[in-house]
């Protein structure tokens, strides 16, 4: 499937832009079954916590019940290219720490399906993610994911409890270093790109 160019967009080779080392390939319109039944299912299951953040951090912004609703407002926005994506790391590879932001309309999720199995497959390449709270020092999280274990993510920022309401901490994530064997990661992003 890696291989299947009427699959996939351009592949990207991530030291081109300085975004680490690997490559990863974001898949085209129409998705495969499979992967845009579980983008449809996983977006039903976190629309209202992404609107219960929203209310908590005070904004206008207002998620609709359905992925096809909101592609439909991302449409309206421009952003019309699919964001799903796979990525393959390899001995020495690395994902620099980012935020997923394709456009003006950002959905507050994404989701990181491991494809491969730690410690079997590969060593290293543990999925980090960084919170940076306002006026303190950021705080690190280095998640090791088995084979067909998913975790929901911060896209850009997450809603903590202070004293007197609500602040944001920015997120953003990578991949520590590959030390031997291939990672594979599939990356469900429920907002489209310009």
């Amino acid at each position: 499937m890696y291989s299947d160019p009427a699959r996939f967009r351009t592949k990207i080779d991530m030291a081109r832009f300085r975004f680490g080392r690997g490559e990863y390939q974001y898949f085209r319109y129409p998705l495969p079954e499979v992967i845009s039944r579980v983008r449809k299912a996983l977006y039903a299951n976190l629309y209202e916590l992404a609107n219960a953040w929203m209310s908590a951090l005070k904004t206008d912004a207002k998620f609709p019940a359905t992925l096809g609703a909101f592609l439909e407002h991302c449409r309206e926005r421009g952003q019309v290219r699919p964001t799903p994506l796979l990525l393959r790391y390899r001995e020495g590879d690395f994902n620099c720490l980012h935020q997923d932001v394709y456009g003006d309309l950002v959905f507050p999720f994404q989701v990181i399906i491991a494809l491969s199995g730690p410690g079997t497959e590969f060593k290293g390449g543990e999925l980090l993610l960084v919170e940076q709270i306002p006026r303190a020092q950021s705080r690190g999280h280095a998640l090791t994911l088995a084979r067909g274990e998913a975790v929901v993510i911060s896209t850009r920022f997450r809603p903590i409890k202070g004293s007197r309401g609500f602040y944001r901490a920015t997120v953003r994530h990578g991949v520590s270093t590959v030390l031997s064997g291939e990672r594979f990661t599939l990356g469900i992003v429920f907002h489209d790109s310009k």
